[in-house]
């Protein structure tokens, strides 16, 4: 015990090593104190490392910049699990692993560190880009380095950030959905030549091509329209949302109001593909979402998304028992005879029709700051009504988001999302020849049956809110295009007159509520899900009974308003 305890002295330099007179002065006065054990064997481990680096080659100029191997692992994870790339720079997505972006950094990494980085692969397996059934969203930014003169800086090498054979579940789209198989069947089987398509030239205010994820155009009418503008901007944040998935494809595009390929008057063989926003059954347009989904600066229309959420904001609001008990209407009146007609619903001094009719200035609006335009402020009636203009009307939504049931009035034209609406049950119908009386009859109805009233309002409302969100906006709009690309028979290639678009061409040079509106809408990132399933067409035998089923509620809810009528003059 002894012996231990005196070692332990020796180790911790408590105790001197020779302390016999030899190690004294001839003075008696004590000789100098050894280096302790620890000091010795701490020097020797010193030299050895030292000579073990200087052996291998190693450089140190990663640590004398102060970053250590812990640092270095948690650098290269993060890099892995999240990409640094944006749409506009694909160069990085290409360079996106730390040890390529920074070849100096990586090639001075210490041996050690590499190998501590190797023996953590739980960190590597574990990241999502590993992972091939989940997408991240990649963001997207829009540089304006020089707002006058806007650089693409999109490249056609950008993969997408979703694999088409991933294991993602995803929902099938909603039911409207297979009208897309409706609208693309007069091409089903002969496919699209590019005779066909250069044939429509005539009927389009824009031909667009897709090729390889960029977008070309050529303008022929309409070029500061913001109908052309946000349509092709709309285009642009579809492929930013899903890159890589738009493929190849050339189209023409009709912006105007009313769609042009009157079936009557072409063959089969001759029927020239156009897109649209509406049609009837007497034409054979494609259908598109209407560019008032980004937004419409002229009248001061936000973007779908944030004016959706306004409404159902105003819809919380004010309960609808509490709202005025009329059937409201505001708009431009000299657009199309139905709305001229309209006018005459108004309330006067002879006659109440239950209607509350306002005709809307644009250009007063306009000077006096759009402060009585609000669309989420009209929710604060209990009906609203919705009248086509020369065609369809952009107002559809925007009536039917209230809560409030809509009153609506019969027109030949629908709009892709139209077809998913059942008379009776999302709406009133109104018969176009008898609006007035017809009108009074749904109000007075409804004032006196409030929870069937509000049921129908509630279903519109919750139509909107799900079924025509932006994610099934864009979705729609794939899959059209998707189906659409192959018909074609032919390799689509850049017209000689058409110009590159891109996020940078449109957005940078953009002005006021233009700008505004862009910024708004512009997708803020790569989209992390699949898009929804198409579901497939339908049988003939469905679409029958589809279409029996509408006419027939129809028919009922005039059959109503007629036993109404006769009912009050047998009482008089």
């Amino acid at each position: 015990m002894a012996m231990r305890a005196r070692l332990g002295r020796l180790w911790d330099g408590s105790e001197e090593r020779n302390t016999s007179s030899e190690t004294k002065g001839k003075s008696g006065s004590p000789g100098p104190k050894r280096f302790p054990i620890r000091m010795i064997v701490a020097v020797l481990v010193a030299l050895f490392v030292l000579v073990y680096f200087y052996s291998s080659g190693t450089s140190f100029s990663r640590s004398e910049r102060g970053v250590d191997s812990q640092s270095l692992i948690e650098r290269n994870s993060k890099a892995q699990s999240v990409p640094t790339t944006t749409i506009t720079q694909p160069s990085e997505v290409q360079s996106s692993p730390s040890v390529t972006t920074q070849p100096s950094e990586a090639q001075s990494i210490p041996t050690a560190t590499a190998a501590a980085a190797v023996t953590e692969p739980s960190e590597v397996e574990s990241s999502p880009s590993t992972q091939p059934s989940k997408a991240q969203a990649v963001p997207i930014k829009l540089n304006c380095p020089n707002e006058a003169a806007p650089v693409c800086q999109r490249s056609s090498s950008l993969a997408s950030t979703l694999s088409l054979k991933t294991p993602q579940l995803s929902p099938t789209c909603p039911e409207y959905f297979r009208w897309i198989h409706e609208d693309l069947r007069p091409w089903k089987y002969d496919g699209i030549t590019k005779e066909l398509i250069e044939s429509a030239k005539s009927l389009a205010t824009f031909r667009l091509v897709v090729l390889d994820g960029r977008v070309y155009v050529e303008e022929y009418f309409g070029h500061s329209m913001a109908r052309n503008v946000f349509t092709l901007w709309g285009i642009i944040q579809l492929i930013n949302r899903y890159p890589g998935r738009v493929p190849d494809l050339d189209l023409m595009f009709n912006c105007m109001d009313q769609p042009s390929v009157k079936s009557a008057q072409y063959s089969p063989s001759t029927l020239p593909p156009v897109f649209h926003y509406c049609k009837d059954d007497q034409t054979s347009d494609i259908l598109f979402p209407d560019w008032s989904f980004w937004g419409w600066p002229d009248t001061n229309i936000q973007p779908w998304a944030p004016l959706m959420e306004e409404m159902k904001q105003a819809n919380e609001e004010m309960k609808w028992v509490d709202r005025e008990p009329y059937a409201f209407w505001k708009g431009n009146p000299t657009m199309g005879a139905n709305r001229q007609e309209l006018l005459q619903c108004n309330v006067t001094r002879e006659q109440d029709w239950n209607g509350r009719i306002y005709t809307q200035d644009w250009s007063r609006e306009e000077e006096q700051g759009y402060q009585s335009s609000n669309l989420a402020k009209q929710c604060n009636y209990r009906y609203r009504i919705y009248v086509d203009g020369l065609a369809w009307s952009v107002s559809q939504k925007y009536v039917m988001a209230c809560d409030s049931p809509t009153l609506f009035i019969d027109t030949p034209w629908y709009e892709f999302f139209q077809r998913g609406l059942m008379p009776g049950h999302h709406y009133w119908p109104i018969p176009a020849n008898d609006k007035c009386k017809a009108i009074k009859f749904a109000v007075d109805w409804g004032n006196k049956h409030h929870k069937e009233a509000q049921a129908m309002g509630k279903a519109s409302f919750k139509f909107f809110e799900e079924e025509v969100k932006m994610d099934y906006v864009y979705d729609y709009m794939l899959h059209v295009l998707t189906d659409y690309a192959e018909l074609l028979r032919y390799k689509p290639t850049v017209p000689e007159k058409a110009t590159e678009i891109c996020l940078e061409s449109m957005a940078c040079p953009a002005q006021d509520n233009v700008k505004k509106f862009m910024l708004e809408s512009m997708e803020k990132s790569t989209g992390v899900s699949e898009p929804c399933k198409l579901p497939p067409p339908f049988a003939p035998e469905e679409l029958r009974q589809l279409n029996d089923k509408k006419a027939d509620a129809v028919r009922q809810a005039i059959s109503w308003h007629q036993n109404a009528r006769a009912e009050r003059r047998r009482k008089f």
